[in-house]
């Protein structure tokens, strides 16, 4: 049995957790917001919003707001999500660790939040 596969790109707005379906960015050029439907890849400058926040979106004066028209859904995964994910799964299984492959990651410079670290064996007197 195959289970489910949820989107997790959420609504960009602060405290909200709704799934995002669609897609805000500005033309700043135009003083113009655009509210589409939601991207297939999050975009670095542009926003995703659940469907409250994409229909009641304001801009500020002096600009337009031009918003699709249609209905708004929470994408469905399709049969590439699910195959892409496979053969990643897959990929990441094969990939052969040795010791010293282990201790270079660690090498790297200082990680942000590391969760798991590897203990080198001490040495044996």
């Amino acid at each position: 049995m195959v289970a489910a596969v949820r989107s997790v790109r959420r609504c960009s707005r602060t405290g909200c957790t709704n799934p995002a379906v669609a897609t805000l960015t500005y033309a700043y050029a135009d003083s113009t917001a655009v509210v589409g439907p939601l991207a297939t890849f999050a975009e670095p400058h542009s926003y995703d919003l659940c469907e409250a926040h994409a229909m009641r979106l304001t801009a500020p004066k002096g600009w337009e707001v031009v918003r699709y028209e249609g209905e708004f859904a929470i994408p469905q995964p399709t049969v590439d999500d699910l195959t892409a994910l496979a053969e990643a799964v897959r990929e990441a299984g094969r990939a052969e660790r040795t010791p010293e492959a282990v201790e270079g990651t660690i090498s790297r410079g200082p990680r942000p939040h590391p969760h798991l670290r590897v203990i080198p064996t001490p040495p044996e007197d």
